[in-house]
């Protein structure tokens, strides 16, 4: 393709130049095929919405509160799909022309500043992130324009040597890789590879092996260095920067530390081959006691200022320390998109999406949802507000400092600063370090205008709406070559927490001043306020989520519907709804690059990521509102032992410690699978007709517990160290065997309370079959006397539904009794206290059912076996129904010694008393009898 296509010469001869754009955007070719799909699907919703206000049960009906509590999770799921069609609606796909770029602005290319972050030498390995950093140093780039900044939040020496060794063996790598066309960029990724598919020639064989000796070398160096624990002084009297460490240097109390390890802008520093070599910095921003250094936020501005001193780059791309470089072309590509004629001056950012190198054949984890970046992050581009992702991300300098957009901008879309050629590498360090400390931002605008914004764990994510809300624009870029590479979490802990931290800041930007509603109202479109709360709302969107995944099995244990019988109408909307919506994601998954078994593992992840992960942010983000917690931020771990690494290989989940999470998501499990269990027992032995009531619950309950079975693997046959825990398997057990036992108790077939008696009470229960036996019982287990030396007790009238007296107990503080019910319908028990004073009385009632006599035909074989099962149910009620009347008549027990003992205190304080009163009295009448006799005696 042509680069200039040539108009008709104009006056003098001159040409005038049409110059073709640098890249191209199209439109997402299955918008109308999905916006019928959508319309569909919101015909269905309202059915379902429908039906479920013009069936409320009535009051005192059973399951009332519980479909209330549905319409509304149904209510809440509808509106998060309504703001979910934003990122379908208008899909924009871009393609940058590379080679126009290189053919028009080769010699014009604008300097670009790498960042590279990191916090913790130990959870984030020096080598790897120097692997990250040699990537970077590698790219296709002109090198005496690429600079390449390392910040080190943790302050580590380890971390600066490791660098120093990266600076020494880029000499050798960067040529390599230019030699050979080497891809991945990584040397640890690269080497990783078969030896077969890389060495294409004797020659490249022979650097291959030279090469990665000497990276071995390196590798063995850093990691013996760290080992030790020390640097060793033939080391530290190689670099003049080692002085930066001394005894009183630590992690979170040290000054700015900034050491230029290469000077690009120094012709003398070449590679081995003698070419310039791309400028490389280590920064530690200074650290005080006292000072915020707001995390990874603050480190970014620390490197905007100290970058801005030394390169000047008018664009920054940042990675994260564990996410190389993997296509070498990626800033050439995102250039396209800055430098474009017509409409580059108005981008402020280029996202690339992230990918992971270590994912599992079936995606065990779900960390790489096809859907999100082949689909959902072109909906954002099509309002030209993608997220800012926080990593591979290439940023215009102006627009990140806090610039807001002007027309006036395109006439700059190619200028560089130029650093002056004459300040010393010392004089830039010094300048450079009072921009690294700790006290520089105070009184400025930097973390509120400028700079990445402060007071959110999601400071990238803000950080890309204000800049949107600026007036600028920005792109999603997805390459068919992954740009670059991270590192996916490999055991199911760690994803956990990165996603409870993640949608935490979400849901904590969106109750700050920052919600897109709110913050971005007539700044950006409609759509991209909604795109944006798609990400925003997930962690509220559990709750509706939980009371599902419970509500659920505890209904269908009950045998409580929730849903429309299978015969009914109303069962259409649910099943199509149901069905479509799965088929389509199905289709959607598929379409993406995803497998049916990537999908099912995707399932089961946002199964146990929204009644743990999210669930849990929501629980911080509101304690926080309540100035009931701080934010903290944990830096997830980048490496594993063998065998867990292993275990991720074969994709066996790895659970190994006990957490919170686990607990959530091994209880619903085990609550799903039992209730399900009793509820079949319970149809196909009692009532097989229930189950057209229960269909639908029956599937749902049945897909969770298909979506467990990892859980309950951990549970009960994996013996490994990936397994839950025998506490947590103990504990989870225990729980829901209570559950049960509870449920067994069920407002169907016992009614259980206690209460306070003034004169009156009375109250009823529903025996729904002629012939029940019932049984009830009652005790008297406190009295407002304050002697409680015995008590005249309660009266208990007991009447049939057509109001013939059943039973009546006079004068009585227990009593346990039981009757067959002449009639079905609703019983009443009255209550009557004579006595003065307040009584609180425990009072049970329990049904007993034999449902099998004409519900099931007369087998001689099989109907004994049903009638066993039906009297071991009923012997296990009355268990139940004893051990409650007993714990009943023992708290009374326990209650009336310990008024007894309190009585004989009482009694012997009082006893005391008059004995010293008596005492003095006598002494006194004594003394007086004495004094008289005595003055008689005297006369």
């Amino acid at each position: 393709m042509k680069v200039r296509e040539m108009a008709a010469e104009g006056c003098g001869g001159d040409k005038e130049e049409v110059l073709l754009p640098l890249f191209e955007s199209k439109q997402g070719k299955c918008s109308v095929a999905y916006r019928v799909f959508a319309l569909k699907l919101l015909v269905g919703t309202c059915l379902i919405l429908f039906y479920r206000l013009l069936y409320i049960p009535r009051a005192g009906e059973g399951g009332r509160w519980a479909w209330l509590g549905m319409f509304m999770a149904e209510l809440c799921f509808g509106f998060y799909w309504f703001i979910c069609l934003s990122l379908r609606w208008n899909s924009r796909f871009s393609f940058p022309h590379k080679n126009r770029l290189s053919q028009r602005y080769e010699d014009k290319l604008p300097e670009v500043d790498i960042f590279v972050c990191t916090a913790d030498p130990v959870i984030e390995p020096p080598i790897m992130v120097m692997s990250t950093i040699l990537s970077a140093l590698s790219f296709n780039y002109p090198p005496e324009k690429l600079s390449v900044y390392l910040s080190d939040d943790g302050g580590s020496e380890f971390t600066f040597y490791a660098l120093l060794e990266a600076s020494h063996f880029s000499k050798y790598w960067i040529p390599f890789c230019k030699k050979f066309n080497v891809e991945p960029r990584s040397p640890e990724a690269y080497f990783a590879l078969e030896e077969s598919d890389e060495k294409n020639s004797r020659t490249q064989a022979q650097e291959w092996i030279a090469i990665k000796k000497q990276y071995e070398e390196m590798k063995r160096r850093i990691e013996s260095a760290i080992a030790h624990g020390s640097i060793s002084k033939e080391i530290r009297d190689q670099h003049i920067g080692f002085l930066e460490w001394n005894s009183d240097v630590t992690k979170q109390n040290h000054q700015p530390i900034v050491q230029i390890i290469t000077n690009g802008k120094d012709t003398e520093a070449v590679d081995n081959e003698g070419c310039r070599l791309p400028t490389m910095v280590y920064m530690a921003r200074e650290k005080r006691p006292g000072y915020p250094h707001n995390f990874k936020a603050g480190a970014m501005n620390a490197l905007i200022r100290v970058s801005s001193e030394i390169s000047g780059g008018a664009f920054i791309l940042n990675l994260d320390c564990d996410m190389y470089a993997n296509n070498p072309d990626a800033i050439r590509e995102a250039l396209c998109f800055f430098m474009d004629d017509k409409r580059g001056h108005e981008i402020a950012f280029v996202q690339y999406p992230q990918r992971f190198r270590n994912i599992t054949k079936n995606d065990i984890y779900a960390s790489h949802v096809h859907v999100v970046p082949e689909l959902e992050l072109h909906g954002m581009d099509g309002y030209g507000a993608m997220f800012y992702c926080g990593t591979g991300c290439l940023h215009r300098r102006e627009s990140l400092s806090g610039a807001k957009y002007s027309k006036d901008c395109k006439e700059h879309t190619v200028e560089t600063k130029v650093k002056k050629n004459d300040t010393t590498v010392d004089e830039l360090e010094d300048a450079s370090k009072v921009l690294a400390s700790c006290s520089y931002e105070q009184d400025t605008q930097w973390g509120r205008e400028m700079g990445l914004i402060y007071g959110c764990a999601v400071e990238d994510i803000v950080t890309g709406l204000a800049i949107q809300c600026r007036g600028w624009k920005s792109v999603y870029y997805n390459p068919v070559k992954r740009a670059f590479m991270g590192v996916a979490p490999n055991t199911l802990d760690i994803a956990l927490i990165q996603y409870k931290r993640c949608f935490e800041g979400m849901f904590q930007m969106f109750l700050s001043k920052y919600c897109p509603f709110i913050y971005g109202h007539k700044k950006i479109d409609l759509g991209a306020q909604m795109g944006y709360c798609v990400y925003l709302l997930l962690a509220p969107l559990s709750l509706p989520a939980l009371y599902y995944v419970i509500v659920l099995p505890l209904c269908l244990f009950h045998g409580i519907s929730l849903f429309p019988k299978v015969s009914s109408l109303w069962f259409i909307p649910f099943a199509y709804v149901f069905v479509l919506k799965n088929a389509y994601s199905l289709f959607e998954a598929m379409n993406c690059g995803s497998t049916l078994r990537i999908w099912w593992n995707l399932q089961r992840m946002q199964l146990i990521r929204m009644t743990s992960a999210y669930f849990l942010a929501f629980i911080d983000v509101i304690l926080k509102q309540l100035g009931l917690s701080q934010t903290a931020f944990a830096i997830t771990v980048k490496v594993v032992t063998e065998d867990v690494l292993k275990r991720y290989e074969q994709e066996v989940m790895e659970f190994g410690s006990s957490s919170l999470m686990f607990t959530i998501i091994s209880t619903l499990a085990m609550l799903n699978l039992f209730s399900l269990v009793s509820a079949m027992f319970k149809m196909i032995f009692q009532n097989f007709g229930a189950l057209e009531n229960l269909v639908f619950q029956v599937i749902l309950c049945g897909v969770m517990v298909l979506l467990n079975f990892p859980i309950y693997e951990a549970l009960f046959i994996r013996k490994d160290k990936g397994s839950l825990p025998f506490s947590m398997k103990f504990g989870a057990l225990e729980f829901c065997v209570g559950v049960l036992l509870a449920l067994v108790l069920s407002p169907q077939g016992v009614f259980g309370i206690r209460f306070v008696i003034d004169r009156d009470e009375c109250f009823s229960h529903d025996v729904q079959y002629e012939g029940d036996r019932v049984h009830a019982s009652f005790v008297i287990i406190r009295s407002d006397k304050y002697w409680y030396g015995g008590t005249e007790g309660v009266d208990l009238v007991v009447k049939g539904p057509h109001g013939d007296q059943i039973h009546d107990f006079r004068g009585k503080t227990s009593e346990k009794f039981d009757f067959v019910a002449r009639h079905k319908g609703v019983h009443r028990f009255c209550f009557t206290n004579n006595s003065p004073y307040h009584e609180t009385v425990d009072f049970d009632v329990h049904v007993g059912h034999f449902s099998y006599h004409e519900e099931h035909a007369k087998d001689e074989h099989f109907n004994p076996l049903l009638e066993q099962i039906s009297k071991l149910e009923e012997a296990l009620h009355n268990v139940l129904f004893e051990q409650h009347w007993l714990e009943a008549q023992t708290e009374r027990q326990a209650i009336l010694n310990e008024a007894m003992s309190k009585r004989a205190v009482y009694k012997a304080f009082w006893e005391s008393s008059a004995l010293v009163a008596a005492s003095v009295l006598q002494v006194y009448l004594l003394r007086r009898l004495f004094e008289r006799k005595l003055g008689i005696s005297r006369v």
